[in-house]
């Protein structure tokens, strides 16, 4: 029988090797991101209902807009945030 698992434990054993998993090796955390979550999580519930109504229509515009939404909350506008600041 052939050994599926093999590759797994080589990339288990490679990852072991390796610096980047240490938890202290990362950049210092400042904390000074003062920006209230809850506009993040409204626009990403938007988001989702946006989406949800494209499909729930059949809207591909829909959809793209609630899909582009719920990126710009998760990851655009807290990084632009975090940048200007």
């Amino acid at each position: 029988m052939k050994d599926t698992f093999a590759p797994v434990h080589r990339l288990l054993a490679l990852l072991a090797q390796t610096d980047f998993l240490d938890p202290g090796g990362g950049p210092d955390q400042s904390g000074d991101f003062r920006v209230s979550p809850t506009f993040f999580v409204v626009m990403f519930g938007l988001g989702f209902l946006v989406a949800v109504m494209g499909h729930i229509v059949k809207s591909r515009t829909l959809v793209a807009a609630g899909v582009l939404m719920i990126f710009l909350s998760t990851v655009l506008v807290p990084i632009l945030l975090h940048a200007t600041r």
